[in-house]
């Protein structure tokens, strides 16, 4: 039996806080922090979609991007700025964030602009891409608040909460929430986006010692299931209300 760094139960996620309204300008914002790992997230608007929403599907209807970066000082060696062109891994991602949050909203509601997600890692200890998600999904929220707030909508866009959480294989044993030290020595990782119905949004699993059994990948994404319907109870105890103002698609 794999015995964790921070003595947490193979089911037992790190301590995690949510800062709302982090920063001053952006419409959403927050502060993520899942054990040592931090991530700002903002949500910004851009009254306008990007050339293929508009060729390709009606005028009107809205679009989420993301966008994913780490700065140079969020780890114990210092990473370069990525000005000119972001890395593979920083590219693939930006895609999931946007992806897994674009499945939160009727984006056929939000009007011909564009959210823009940006998470930032200030600092890293594993599970930096599954805490932009979960943080960024109260982003989005307190965005769309804004925007009918301040007259640009009617109504919210009808939402559906999305949440993210990392699973593993460490010694044999199966582990929820992945710290650094554990994702390294994995036998096997992945990443779940599930939704607050239980519904599997995304899976990124990869091997790296030995194939993993059906029975194995089953306990896994149950594993993760039930972590994230932790952290959903969490985003409904930051967002109260907030939730309860839009109907759910």
């Amino acid at each position: 039996m794999f015995t964790r760094p921070d003595h947490r139960q193979a089911d037992e996620l790190r301590p995690i806080t949510i800062t709302r309204n982090f920063t001053k300008h952006a419409p959403g914002s927050v502060l993520i922090c899942v054990g040592d790992t931090q991530v700002i997230v903002t949500a910004t608007v851009e009254e306008r979609v990007p050339r293929h929403i508009y060729v390709l599907k009606e005028e009107s209807t809205g679009w989420l991007t993301a966008e994913y970066g780490m700065l140079p000082g969020a780890t114990n060696t210092r990473n370069q700025r990525e000005r000119l062109k972001v890395s593979g891994r920083t590219a693939e991602i930006q895609r999931l964030i946007g992806r897994t949050l674009r499945a939160s909203v009727d984006l056929t509601k939000l009007g011909a602009r564009t959210i823009n997600i940006d998470a930032d890692v200030i600092q890293a200890d594993g599970g930096t891409r599954v805490a932009a998600i979960t943080g960024g999904f109260i982003a989005l929220v307190d965005c769309l608040n804004k925007l009918k707030a301040d007259g640009l909508l009617d109504t919210l866009p009808a939402l559906k909460p999305v949440a993210a959480i990392s699973v593993g294989l460490v010694e044999g044993t199966e582990l929820l929430d992945l710290n650094y030290a554990e994702d390294s020595a994995a036998e096997v990782d992945a990443n779940v986006v599930m939704n607050a119905d239980g519904g599997l949004i995304e899976l990124q699993m990869s091997s790296e010692r030995a194939p993993l059994t059906r029975a194995q990948l089953d306990r896994l994404v149950d594993l993760a299931s039930a972590g994230t319907q932790k952290l959903f109870e969490l985003q409904r105890e930051v967002l109260g209300d907030f939730l309860e103002i839009a109907s759910v698609i």
